[in-house]
């Protein structure tokens, strides 16, 4: 099974699995895919917990507000954080974030920007060819070498647009 990643404050940690099945049930019958989870904790006035989507046709904002109005209800319900949040839900963009293994199959042959967590010889920042996903690991191609990282040590990925 594909490992899920929640983003607080800008690092991807495990996510809790309620909050997972909630998003991704309620995206995936919707016919959406879910990209990620993103939690930002706002200084003394609450947080916003952003929920990317995306299809093979692209997202709208008719899209956005079906799966916020869907999504709310079960939140509503389940209420799976603490204290106040803002719901927001988004296409990933052109700079979308890689967070199943599946994406960096999929995505392999893309431009990638990689943020370590911790420092993997001597670097925490990774910018190259993406080559894909292999028993464990994220393949890229940084300045000619091969890299081989563990997708436990990733702290975001997202693609290069390309110019």
């Amino acid at each position: 099974m594909a490992q899920f990643l929640f983003l607080r404050g800008g690092s991807m940690q495990p996510a809790d699995s309620h909050l997972t099945t909630l998003a991704r049930g309620v995206a995936e019958s919707m016919g959406f895919e879910l990209v990620g989870v993103e939690f930002f904790q706002r200084g003394t006035g609450g947080a916003t917990l952003r929920v990317y989507i995306d299809h093979e046709r692209g997202i709208t904002l008719d899209d956005c507000t079906a799966v916020s109005h869907q999504l709310s209800g079960v939140l509503d319900v389940e209420d799976p954080l603490p204290g106040q949040y803002d719901l927001e839900i988004s296409s990933p963009g052109m700079d979308r974030p890689l967070v199943f293994p599946d994406h960096f199959e999929r995505f392999a042959g893309s431009r990638v920007r990689v943020r370590l967590a911790e420092k993997l010889d001597g670097r925490r920042k990774l910018d190259g060819l993406l080559q894909g996903y292999e028993g464990g690991l994220v393949v890229l191609e940084v300045e000619g070498c091969r890299w081989e990282v563990p997708l436990g040590v990733i702290e975001s990925a997202r693609l290069v647009p390309e110019s």
